[in-house]
C-alpha cells in the first residue's frame, strides 16, 4: 500500500512539473510578413519598428515575433510564411499589400492578418485589418442620423475603391437620397458636378429672377437687383449632405468644384473617408468645414511622438495599425488559453487599441471609429 501511494504521489508530481514545464515552453509565435527591402521598404522598416514597440510594451516573454522579408511579392511572401510555418508560427501579422495575398488559402490551419482596407472572403484564413469602406460608412452613418441629415447624396469615383465603397453602402444600409460616378480627371470632374448640383438651371433661375423683377412695378427693386446680383445662382439644391469618397487631390478637385458650383459647407455637411489627418486640408480655405471618419487622433499623436523619440523618424499610418494588432492577437489568444491558435478570430469579440476599438465577428474586423471636422485649422473631435 505504501509503495503504492509513493508511486501516485510520484507521478503527480511529475505530471505537475511536466504541466509547468509546458506551459513555460508554450509560446505565442507571430510571423511578421514584411517588405524589408526594396521600394516598399520604409513601410516595412516602420511596422517591424511598431511591433517592436507593442511586444516590449506587452512585456510578456511568451510572446515572440518573427521578422521574414517576403519581398514584396507574392512568390516570395509563400516562401517566407512557409519557412515561419514550418518553425511551429501559425498567426501572421502581413502581408500588408493585397497583392501578396495569393495562396496563402494553403496553410489551412493558419491565419494572416492583412492590413488591407479590402472586404473579402477570398480565404478563409485571411483576415483584413484595414480600415474599410464599410466601417467608415457606418460611422458616417451615424453622424447623419444623430443630426437628422435625411437627404444625403454620395459621390464616388470610378476607382479600384469604387466596389469597396459600394459594398460599405450596401453593408451598412446607409440612407442615401442618389450616388453618382465621376471620372477623376480635373475637367470631368467639373462638368459632372455641374450637372450633379443643376447648376446650370439654378444660374438661369437667378438671371430669370432678376430680369423678372427689372420688369416689375416693385417700388424696392433696386435693391433687390443688387442683393440678387451678390449671388451666383438660386434655388434648391435637393441634398442637404454630399459624401465625397476620395482622397488626396481629387478630393479637393471635387470640393473646389462643388464650391464654383455655389456649394458651400454653409448650405450642406461636407462628408469625406477618412483621410489619416492629412495636414495639407487644414491649410486651404476650400477644405474647411468638412467631416471625416478616422482614428483616435489623440492615441495617434502619442503613439508618433513614441517612435519618434525612439527612432527619430515619424510613423506611417500601417505602423500604427500593426502596433494594435500585436495587442489583438496576443489578447485573443491569451483569452483562448494558446489553444487553436487558428481559430481566434471565430467568436465574437471587443477589443479596445490605440486606434480605437475592434469588433471581432466571423473571422472579420470592424472598427468603431472616431469623427472628427476640419475647423478653422484644427481637426475637431465630433465623436
Amino acid at each position: 500500500m505504501k509503495k503504492l501511494l509513493n508511486l501516485i504521489f510520484f507521478i503527480s508530481i511529475t505530471f505537475i512539473f511536466t504541466s509547468k514545464l509546458f506551459a513555460i515552453e508554450e509560446k505565442i509565435k507571430i510571423g511578421l510578413l514584411l517588405p524589408l527591402d526594396g521600394q516598399n521598404y520604409n513601410i516595412g522598416k516602420s511596422v517591424l519598428r511598431a511591433v517592436n514597440l507593442a511586444v516590449n510594451k506587452i512585456d510578456d516573454p511568451i510572446l515572440e515575433v518573427f521578422p521574414k522579408n517576403n519581398f514584396d511579392n507574392p512568390e516570395d511572401n509563400i516562401k517566407a510564411a512557409q519557412e515561419l510555418y514550418d518553425q511551429g508560427v501559425r498567426i501572421f501579422i502581413g502581408p500588408i499589400f493585397d497583392k501578396n495575398t495569393k495562396n496563402l488559402g494553403k496553410f489551412d490551419d493558419a491565419i494572416f492578418i492583412t492590413f488591407s482596407n479590402k472586404n473579402k472572403n477570398s480565404q478563409k484564413n485571411l483576415i483584413y485589418a484595414g480600415v474599410n469602406a464599410t466601417s467608415q460608412i457606418a460611422t458616417i452613418k451615424k453622424f447623419l442620423e444623430d443630426n437628422d441629415i435625411k437627404k444625403t447624396i454620395c459621390l464616388i469615383p470610378e476607382s479600384d475603391f469604387k466596389e469597396e465603397i459600394k459594398k460599405g453602402i450596401s453593408q451598412t444600409k446607409i440612407n442615401l437620397k442618389k450616388v453618382f460616378y465621376y471620372k477623376t480627371e480635373p475637367t470631368e470632374i467639373t462638368k459632372r458636378i455641374e450637372k450633379i448640383t443643376r447648376y446650370e438651371v439654378r444660374k438661369q433661375n437667378l438671371l430669370d429672377e432678376i430680369k423678372r423683377i427689372e420688369n416689375s412695378d416693385d417700388p424696392n427693386k433696386e435693391k433687390k437687383i443688387k442683393n440678387l446680383e451678390k449671388k451666383d445662382t438660386i434655388g434648391k439644391l435637393g441634398f442637404d449632405s454630399v459624401i465625397i469618397s476620395d482622397f488626396d487631390e481629387s478630393l479637393k478637385s471635387v470640393i473646389t468644384s462643388l464650391i464654383y458650383t455655389d456649394v458651400s459647407t454653409k448650405r450642406v455637411y461636407f462628408i469625406t473617408l477618412n483621410q489619416w489627418f492629412d495636414e495639407s486640408l487644414l491649410k486651404e480655405d476650400s477644405s474647411q468645414n468638412i467631416y471625416f471618419p478616422s482614428i483616435n487622433k489623440k492615441n495617434y499623436d502619442t503613439f508618433s511622438k513614441l517612435f519618434f523619440k525612439k527612432f527619430n523618424s515619424y510613423p506611417n499610418q500601417i505602423s500604427f495599425l500593426s502596433y494594435d494588432l500585436v495587442g489583438l492577437v496576443y489578447y485573443l489568444t491569451k483569452k483562448n488559453n494558446l489553444e487553436n491558435t487558428n481559430k481566434i478570430f471565430d467568436q465574437k469579440n471587443i477589443f479596445k487599441g490605440k486606434t480605437g476599438i475592434f469588433e471581432i465577428k466571423d473571422k472579420k474586423i470592424s472598427h468603431i471609429l472616431n469623427f472628427y471636422k476640419v475647423e478653422n485649422g484644427k481637426f475637431i473631435k465630433i465623436f
